[in-house]
């Protein structure tokens, strides 16, 4: 029985510290260059559960989190994607944008090229130590947006480039929703990395 209590123990520790959300975006505590990302069940646009495990190991992976389809400077970051998203492909690079948002076939609006996932859970933002309390004004509209399974957490908005076996080999993080990742910038990142 000590030995069950002491696994347990450990086992809740272990997911207190990989799942979290911080009080504010500035507390974060992201996962750093080097780790590997604990596998989490997204749903794809047509609505298949998936692990991110089985994401990653088809390719590497330029790994765009952003806040939902409602955020101006998300969707703005998403149409810049557009303008580097052959090159990131032609370099061997896949590319998948992941939410709260729950997502439809149709919801991408601006490419074809990339896969919008949906992370309604937000079991994989906080296994990345990027989801933080969303203000409470957000509550409803939060909720309608995930299909009602998160009425309290946003991520900060970040780009990670992920090996095949999860592990992270770039990563840009702002707790300012209003600074995202320079296009040229996160294109020149990917080629160096090759």
């Amino acid at each position: 029985m000590k030995q069950f209590l002491s696994i347990l123990a450990i086992t809740l520790a272990f997911q207190v510290t990989t799942a979290q959300i911080a009080n504010s975006a500035e507390e974060i505590s992201p996962l750093l260059v080097g780790e590997k990302i604990p596998a989490t069940t997204v749903t794809n646009s047509k609505g298949k559960e998936i692990s991110t495990s089985d994401i990653f190991k088809q390719q590497k992976t330029v790994l765009v989190v952003y806040r939902g389809g409602w955020c101006p400077y998300c969707n703005r970051q998403l149409e810049g994607l557009q303008k580097i998203e052959d090159e990131l492909l032609t370099s061997g690079y896949q590319i998948i944008a992941v939410s709260p948002d729950k997502v439809s076939k149709d919801a991408n609006k601006f490419s074809s090229k990339y896969e919008l996932i949906s992370d309604s859970s937000t079991q994989l933002i906080q296994n990345l130590g990027i989801a933080f309390k969303a203000p409470e004004k957000y509550g409803d509209m939060l909720g309608k947006a995930s299909g009602g399974k998160n009425k309290s957490a946003l991520p900060a908005p970040s780009v990670f480039i992920i090996n095949k076996e999860g592990v992270i080999l770039y990563e840009y993080i702002s707790p300012d929703y209003k600074n995202r990742i320079d296009t040229k910038l996160l294109l020149a990142t990917a080629k160096a990395i090759q």
